[in-house]
């Protein structure tokens, strides 16, 4: 008869099938089977270098868990949700096939720190995966920078054209909110990368243990030193899916904005097809659907991170059996951004500019009016009196349907005789970019060395 690692003596009577069913987990940590071996593996070698158990009892365990993993990774295993979860499971399999040898295995440990330890695997494997593939899409942005980075196009603020900048500008934009979410990821890397194992249900054991030794073992940079915070702490999983709430927010920002540039009305930039769809009634319909479904998916990401906090915020110290709950969301949010960016990388590397259409738009909106304002300001007019004639100069053209540029002298000249034919040589959009002059603006100077920079950074010519 096979025995549950959970059930112990003191139950009088069997547990409900249907409560069976309702607590089971297997049917999502299932997938944290690697980190369950090599967590075990290392709990092992360290029960046998303390002498807790023999070194031929190590080789069994170890080989036995080493032909676990191999069958399921093939597909061989056979789950039992009887058995709870992915460690009961594998334990009881080993139990099943080395007896009292297999039942040595947890000493000095329980499922507390087992799970903690885990999902601080899985997590760190996560983390590493998601800044190689950011990367790879700030790499795609810069490949844009280089294409299409001379190209000038409109900026926008409150959904108006509002300045011109350069599409490299544009571009590199969004290597820089990508570049913090690396920053972002890689500091919390630091406090996922600690070792709760051996601090096994919630008081620690009396067993001489080495925690130090699975740590190195396991390649975590340190050990939690309090086995209560051990056991109750989610804070390191909130962080990870905290930080992939604010990579889908960035990649639903722009995506929103490639869906408005692919529109009609703006007609800014191709996206390939094969990352389009069509409709079911009109024939002439090319969607968007992976962008619109990037910006849409963001969504679940907020709302699992929203689950994890709303789920941690009562929980009495420590353990409770609540945080089984934290799986399902935590998976959904990274195999959710993780989905994002691998189709956002091949899909901005397709992607190209209409500069046809953007130049022969660029004029509407008076683009130059900003670059006008700060002239008059070098002549030492007031902010408010320079803004004000402005916007005097914008409605005048407005109403002659003309742009700043196509006014006479005498119309500024109405304003400050003092002004001569020097005022042409800010106005128009080409002559306002390179009046930029700032530090981290779209002067082409300053474009030019950061996108110097991020080739080097990512070795591209």
């Amino acid at each position: 008869m096979t025995e549950s690692p959970s059930r112990s003596g003191a139950f009088e009577s069997a547990v409900d099938k249907r409560v069976e069913q309702f607590t089971e987990s297997i049917s999502f940590d299932a997938r944290l089977f690697r980190e369950d071996i090599s967590g075990s593996i290392a709990h092992a070698d360290m029960l046998a270098d303390q002498q807790l158990i023999s070194p031929a009892e190590r080789d069994q365990i170890v080989q036995c868990l080493s032909g676990i993993l191999q069958e399921l990774e093939n597909g061989e295993f056979q789950f039992r949700p009887e058995l709870e979860d992915i460690h009961m499971n594998i334990e009881q399999a080993l139990i099943d096939r080395l007896g009292d040898v297999g039942r040595k295995l947890h000493t000095g440990r329980s499922r507390n720190d087992q799970v903690s330890t885990d999902m601080r695997l899985w997590i760190r494997a996560g983390i590493d995966r998601m800044d190689e593939l950011l990367a790879g899409l700030q790499k795609s942005f810069v490949q844009l920078a280089i294409q299409d980075g001379q190209v000038v196009i409109p900026a926008y603020t409150h959904m108006q054209r509002a300045q011109p900048v350069l599409a490299a500008h544009y571009f590199l934009a969004y290597c820089e909110k990508l570049d913090r979410d690396r920053q972002r990821l890689q500091d919390c890397r630091k406090r996922v990368n600690q070792s709760s194992l051996g601090t096994a249900a919630v008081a620690g054991t009396s067993l001489n243990i080495d925690r130090e030794q699975t740590a190195r073992q396991l390649e975590f940079e340190g050990l939690l030193q309090n086995s209560l915070d051990s056991s109750s702490d989610r804070d390191y999983m909130i962080e990870f899916v905290f930080c992939l709430s604010l990579i889908s927010v960035h990649l639903s920002s722009w995506a929103e904005d490639w869906i408005l540039w692919t529109t009609t009305e703006f007609n800014l930039i191709q996206i390939p097809q094969e990352f389009c769809t069509g409709s079911s009634i009109m024939p002439q319909k090319i969607n968007p659907d992976v962008l619109e479904l990037t910006r849409g998916k963001a969504a679940r990401v907020i709302g699992d991170l929203q689950t994890l906090l709303v789920l941690v915020k009562a929980l009495p110290m420590a353990y409770n059996r609540d945080l089984q709950e934290d799986k399902p969301a935590l998976f959904d949010a990274a195999d959710t951004v993780e989905s994002c960016l691998r189709m956002a990388i091949p899909l901005v590397e397709g992607s190209r500019l209409k500069r046809e259409n953007i130049k022969a738009g660029l004029d509407r909106g008076f683009l130059d009016a900003t670059t006008l304002m700060e002239f008059l300001i070098k002549r030492g007019i007031p902010q408010r009196t320079a803004h004000h004639a402005v916007g005097d100069l914008v409605r005048q053209a407005t109403r002659q349907n003309c742009r700043l540029s196509d006014l006479s002298l005498k119309d500024f000249q109405a304003f400050d005789p003092s002004l001569d034919a020097s005022i042409y040589d800010v106005l128009g959009i080409e002559n306002a970019i390179s009046n930029f002059r700032s530090t981290g603006s779209t002067c082409p100077e300053q474009v030019s060395r950061q996108l110097s920079q991020w080739c080097e950074r990512f070795q591209l010519n």
